[in-house]
């Protein structure tokens, strides 16, 4: 059985900072995929949240099962209560920046056989945030002045 263990990050502040993703793939205890990026920034007028990047890394690993080809049982583990039920169908999703991304990863649990989903704490979802926390660090290397110039000015505001 396919494992999905995902997650995502807002910094410096959310909404509005700079959404990261990560996620990893199991096929049973065997490591058969990873993946972090950038989803957006603030500083670059996307409309981007905590809850965007968990979306978007669940999605992501999603339709890489199906491109592959994989289109059997999944259970999709993540830290983010909201996200998970929202996806169980327990909370309903208000936020309008998230209707289109829970449409979408409702779609695409469709095409599975079955999938579960299932909320880990933080400590049990260690390597999913250790990647979306690589793919801020890698975007603050490339922009780090711009990064810093525009979140600083941004904090003085509020």
């Amino acid at each position: 059985m396919m494992v999905l263990y995902f997650d995502g990050l807002c910094e410096p502040k959310n909404p509005g900072g700079v959404a990261t993703y990560g996620y990893i793939l199991h096929d049973d205890d065997r490591k058969v995929r990873e993946e972090c990026g950038v989803v957006g920034a603030g500083m670059f007028g996307d409309d981007v949240s905590n809850n965007v990047a968990e979306y978007t890394a669940m999605i992501r690993g999603m339709a890489h099962l199906l491109h592959t080809g994989y289109k059997g049982r999944l259970t999709v583990r993540g830290d983010s209560q909201l996200t998970i039920r929202q996806m169980k169908g327990e909370y309903k999703v208000r936020a309008k920046r998230l209707v289109p991304l829970h449409e979408k990863a409702v779609a695409l649990k469709g095409e599975f056989e079955t999938v579960t989903f299932e909320w880990v704490p933080r400590e049990a979802n260690e390597e999913a945030d250790q990647l979306s926390r690589r793919a801020f660090e890698e975007f603050l290397s490339k922009t780090y002045r711009k990064y810093k110039e525009y979140y600083s000015r941004a904090h003085k505001k509020n």
